[in-house]
């Protein structure tokens, strides 16, 4: 496919503008100003229509095809939660638009929504409160850990350590070392539980607290995992859920019953807003009630006339983490999502996604090695098998083969702690067939990957890249325009 400049024809346009009547004095100083013209390319409508729709259908999303990514979940977004957040009221609200003085009205809708999505976040993962800037996950990490750092110095505490286990989520450590504590590595035991032996080993007056993803990023639900929360609070220590896996258990239990203290919940993973091409996203922390002083400003309160407002006289606030208030339409979208389904609604969600997680490992199992044999949660992780890896074949071989089959490739290579790592998360919004077709084509690839290994590895052979030199294209960065 050629690029647009490519395509370019000297003096072809899609537009013929008539004279302008805006004054054309030139603001800028000279020494600012370009001194040759951009070289634009020259295009007419029909070509740059015909350019970008060639474009998306080279796009792989959620909307074209299954796309099991492995503690993502990327499911289906209903088309319902965004034509809600499109309506002119909340998409057409400018953030400097006044709470409750002249004009105020307007942003009242939105006020009681973020309102509202609190009260419906504290019910969901049994916290105090919580904030809704965050702007991702990992920017909810970071202020989890930054509420964590605020308690600790509030009360005097003189800690410099965060635990975490060896199948964390990299941005864990990355967030509580930019936090300025250092990270401890907690392994795991042979069944993907966490090694109680070993944390009680680190357990110590120096431990701020610890970073967990329930279930792990092994699909695996922790049964420990109050155990592992009374030992960190016996040193004062505040225990810290990362929401990335919240989909195998939204609606059925709640991480504040566990002995979790902070929260953050991934909207664009559990409550279906749009997800991936680096966002937008949203991230909200919720914290126990000892917490609550800490949150970031601004939070919204409502008054006794039933009026919301914008609360900022917090002295114990970690202050801003984003500006005004998050994404609010991430928010809006998980808003609706929540509200359409309710409390049953959620609890199915979640009965469904391990269902369809547990139907895959038992399809797959006879064929690839399950990275730990037990019943999983809402994803399934697998490696090659002897066979396989005799032959030279590896999980990047398997995951490029699905390409060329119509499948989005599952995470490979993580978690790290599993070598050649396959994680499947099939979401509770994709069908039985899906699933058969999926199953089938992982299948065929097991038999090629043991009788007829040369056929996988030049695969993908159906789309305009096949299978570059991945070192050498980060070394070497193509950015040329589009």
């Amino acid at each position: 496919m050629k690029l647009l400049f490519e395509k370019s024809v000297s003096g072809r346009t899609g537009v013929l503008p008539g004279p302008s009547d805006v004054p054309t004095g030139v603001h800028i100083r000279e020494d600012r100003l370009r001194e040759q013209s951009a070289e634009m390319p020259e295009l007419s409508e029909l070509d740059v229509i015909r350019h970008f729709t060639e474009l998306s259908r080279r796009n792989f999303g959620v909307d074209t095809n299954f796309y099991p990514l492995g503690s993502c979940t990327m499911k289906y977004n209903p088309k319902v939660s965004e034509r809600i957040a499109g309506y002119p009221g909340l998409a057409h609200l400018h953030p400097l638009l006044p709470q409750l003085r002249r004009g105020g009205m307007l942003t009242q809708g939105a006020l009681a929504i973020l309102y509202d999505m609190d009260l419906l976040l504290r019910e969901i993962t049994g916290m105090a409160g919580f904030t809704m800037q965050p702007l991702a996950g990992a920017h909810g990490e970071l202020t989890g850990m930054m509420i964590m750092a605020a308690y600790h110095r509030d009360k005097g505490n003189k800690k410099s350590i965060v635990l975490a286990p060896d199948s964390a989520h990299g941005t864990n450590p990355a967030s509580a070392a930019i936090a300025g504590y250092r990270v401890v590595s907690i392994p795991s035991t042979d069944n993907g539980d966490m090694d109680l032996d070993a944390l009680k080993r680190e357990i110590n007056d120096q431990v701020a607290g610890i970073m967990l993803t329930c279930p792990s990023t092994l699909g695996l639900f922790d049964s420990h995992i109050q155990e592992i929360c009374d030992l960190v609070h016996s040193v004062d220590g505040l225990a810290y859920y990362d929401g990335a896996n919240l989909n195998a258990i939204v609606g059925k239990a709640r991480p504040g019953d566990f002995g979790f203290d902070i929260v953050h919940l991934n909207l664009h993973k559990t409550f279906a807003t749009p997800h991936g091409g680096g966002g937008p996203g949203a991230g909200p922390v919720g914290v126990k009630e000892k917490l609550l002083p800490y949150l970031p400003i601004s939070i919204v309160v409502k008054r006794n006339d039933g009026t919301f407002a914008l609360e900022y006289d917090r002295p114990k606030s970690i202050g801003y983490i984003a500006p005004f208030y998050g994404n609010f339409g991430i928010v809006v979208r998980a808003y609706a999502y929540i509200l359409m389904l309710g409390k049953a609604g959620l609890r199915h969600v979640a009965e469904t996604a391990v269902l369809n997680a547990n139907y895959l490992r038992a399809k797959l199992r006879p064929y690839y090695q399950p990275a730990v044999d037990r019943v999983c949660m809402h994803e399934c992780v697998f490696t090659t098998t002897e066979k396989m890896a005799a032959n030279g074949v590896h999980a990047l071989d398997i995951a490029k083969a699905l390409i060329d089959r119509g499948f989005h490739p599952p995470t490979v290579y993580f978690p790290i702690t599993v070598k050649e790592a396959i994680m499947i998360e099939p979401t509770e919004t994709e069908s039985k067939e899906t699933l058969d077709a999926f199953i089938e084509a992982m299948i065929e690839i097991a038999r090629l990957a043991e009788d007829e290994p040369e056929k996988l590895k030049t695969a993908p052979t159906t789309t305009p890249v096949s299978r570059p030199d991945e070192v050498a294209a980060a070394k070497n960065l193509n950015i040329a325009c589009l």
